[in-house]
């Protein structure tokens, strides 16, 4: 069996092309706020982010008869567009090869824990409907000949549910719903930074009112930042991650996320414990997940040290060269780094060896043009002896190719054009990586609408913090799709975006403004740079796979003074184009004190290790093991299963972190609808009540 893929479809499939933004309507009325004349744009409802969950609300919106506008950072700058992750599946419910249902998929996506049943089942429904919509609105999803969707395994899915249009999929899915916002005329402002939430009301009656934003079409002399006010009855935050929150992050530049701008309007934010880490390379050059046939091809991984002499650093950890090459394989569908894998020379003991590396100093690489070296004493690398399940994966494939160079070509030949596009040739030099920080799980709380807790304002995509601690690969963009939608009838539904709010009254955006204000000072000593090379090394150096109770709680004494001082003095710039960057790390710095702030709590309440962290204990119950023995030093304790059941919810109060739990919320597995009965709901809009 052999592939045969002419260029022209690797090209189709690699280059993806964005459609070209039409100009976003102007300001038609200014305001004064703050002493500021600031431009005004007013809908009913303002998206902030144009990845594939932003987009998804909006074009459902619109199509609902609302009036709505898109604002983004950079259109098509973000995860969704550029990333290479999990992003690149889409779960496939009821086409398991031995029969599937609903319930057994959000089962499936809930597994880990700490996750909401009813979300689950939301995701899990929701799921087929969008693959669907995305088929009709033209993402290349593959089929076979009696038009079932091919799909695969991928990490936490033990059943096959993933499918792919290759390394681009999640670039693809952005394309068309670009297309279809751009033929349905909904506005894109480009260039647009939201700044601040703009909230009007106290307490109880706190709701949203519209966005402080940057634009720079709006700079001018008297408004150098380029401030305008989006004044709007609802907000959606779907602008991604917390991506520049890590110094070794797999994320494109620039990508900061919804969490800050959520902490200062206090809305609740949940599971920022949970994150996502694996091998990919690195954000300075070509940042992708090595996931899939990367490491299925089983290339051979080693690191260089300073003088440029090589190690074979897998060779301490695995007792056999068949027990190293399976493990590299397996990285494929276990790529995400999980304690546990670490036990019995598991997948994830890879990524603790290459964290270690380093940690040393030492650069690591992979070689598709050389097999897996042998372990000192053991029998040299075959593809007969392997682990069962690897040579039948490998076997059925038909990549029994003598390197890995060829594998990768016969399994994934887009795997390869993707680097050669960006001037990286694996087929001809060694590939650089490390162990990056990918995804946060975590995020804004929301109920099963996508409604988080200020009235008004919504979450979707990687802002909505309705992961738990793990999830099948692709669940993610499945999550921004579903709750896409979600959100866009329950915002239909209530009717306030329909129309644009009134005029803006008095006073509104004052307090905003002046906060954005006593942040952006260009003659504080604090700088962006300081301020992002602190942020970034303290969450990489004590918030990654290995943590320990003692580094935590210094680290978040840190990110606590650190936010005090800029409380202080505020971040400097240098220049007027410069200054929206202040204020966003500003609020990264919020951001790393509300996740070490969460994970100091579970630690010190004996919360032990779970997905993307271990939880380093000279009492632990657990340690890795290498050939040479025991790794002592990376003892850690075990989870403990009542955590799974509560989720730890992260509030800013102005000054402080306030932490909580919540149980995670049920759901009844026995109950049945039945039409006559329930019917009515879904007709009079119950089905939306609270």
């Amino acid at each position: 069996m052999s592939i045969d893929v002419p260029q022209s479809i690797l090209d189709e499939l690699t280059d993806v092309d964005m459609p070209r933004l039409p100009a976003a309507p102007a300001a038609r009325e200014r305001v004064s706020i703050g002493g500021k004349s600031l431009p005004v744009y007013r809908y009913g409802c303002v998206i902030v982010g144009s990845g594939a969950a932003g987009l998804r609300a909006a074009v459902e919106l619109k199509r609902r008869g609302n009036d709505v506008a898109v604002i983004s950072q950079s259109a098509w700058g973000g995860t969704s567009a550029c990333s290479g992750s999990d992003k690149q599946t889409l779960h496939t419910a009821n086409t398991a090869d031995r029969g599937d249902d609903f319930r057994a998929m959000a089962r499936a996506i809930r597994a880990g824990g700490a996750m909401d049943e009813d979300t689950a089942y939301v995701e899990a429904v929701g799921s087929a409907r969008m693959m669907a919509s995305l088929q009709y609105l033209g993402l290349p999803l593959p089929q076979d000949r009696f038009g079932g969707t091919l799909r695969y395994q991928t990490d936490h899915d033990e059943v096959g549910r993933a499918t792919s249009c290759g390394p681009r999929t999640s670039r693809l899915m952005v394309k068309v719903l670009a297309e279809e916002a751009i033929r349905l005329g909904i506005p894109i402002y480009n260039q647009t930074t939201a700044a601040r939430i703009v909230t009007e009301g106290k307490g109880g009656a706190k709701q949203v009112a519209g966005v402080l934003a940057a634009r720079a079409g709006d700079r001018s002399q008297d408004n150098p930042m380029g401030l305008a006010l989006f004044r709007c009855n609802i907000l959606v935050l779907a602008a991604g991650g917390p991506g520049e929150l890590y110094r070794d992050s797999v994320y494109p530049n620039g990508c900061f996320g919804s969490l800050g701008l959520a902490l200062e309007a206090g809305i609740d934010l949940v599971n920022l414990t949970e994150s996502q880490f694996g091998i990919g390379t690195r954000r300075e050059g070509f940042p992708w997940n090595l996931s899939g046939t990367y490491v299925q091809a089983m290339p051979h991984i080693y690191s260089v040290d300073a003088d440029g002499v090589e190690y074979h650093f897998l060779a301490d950890y695995y007792r056999t060269t068949q027990e190293l090459a399976s493990n590299v394989f397996r990285k494929g569908y276990q790529w995400p780094f999980h304690a546990t894998r670490m036990l019995d020379f598991g997948s994830s003991l890879v990524d603790l060896a290459i964290h270690r590396e380093s940690a040393a100093g030492r650069r690591v690489f992979m070689d598709f043009n050389r097999n897996p070296l042998p372990i000192e004493g053991d029998q040299p690398f075959s593809l007969e002896r392997l682990d069962d399940d690897v040579r039948h994966y490998l076997g059925n494939a038909g990549a029994t190719q003598d390197l890995p160079i060829q594998r990768l070509a016969h399994m994934n030949p887009l795997a390869i054009e993707l680097y050669r596009r960006y001037k990286v040739d694996i087929a001809a030099e060694p590939l650089e990586f490390a162990v990056n920080n990918q995804h946060m799980n975590g995020g804004i709380l929301v109920d099963i609408w996508g409604r988080s807790s200020l009235a008004g304002c919504y979450a979707v995509g990687e802002a909505a913090g309705t992961h738990g601690v793990t999830r099948p690969g692709g669940a993610a963009l499945n999550a921004g799709q579903v709750f896409g939608t979600r959100a866009a009838e329950d915002i239909a539904a209530g009717g306030r975006a329909k129309i644009a709010p009134g005029a803006v009254t008095a006073g509104l955006a004052e307090r905003e403004m002046a906060a954005l204000h006593d942040i952006v000072r260009p003659d504080s000593p604090l700088t962006i740079k300081s301020v992002r090379a602190s942020v970034q090394a303290r969450m990489s150096d004590h918030a990654g796979i290995i943590c320990d109770a003692a580094g935590v709680a210094s680290a978040l004494a840190e990110a606590r003074q650190l936010n005090a001082e800029i409380a202080r003095h505020g971040i400097g710039y240098a220049h007027a184009g410069e200054a929206i960057r202040a204020a966003q790390w500003q609020q990264m710095a919020l951001a790393s004190e509300a996740v070490l702030a969460a994970l100091d709590h579970y630690i010190r309440n004996g919360g032990g290790s779970r997905g993307a962290r271990t939880i380093c204990d000279p009492l632990g119950e657990a340690e890795p093991s290498t050939r040479h023995g025991p790794l002592e030093q990376y003892r850690f304790r075990k989870e403990w299963p009542e955590h799974r059941e509560e989720q730890i919810v992260v509030r800013f109060d102005g000054t402080a972190m306030v932490i909580s739990t919540r149980p995670n919320r049920s759901l009844d597995e026995t109950e049945k609808s039945f039409f006559e009965r329930d019917w009515p709901d879904w007709l009079t809009g119950r089905i939306h009540a609270q």
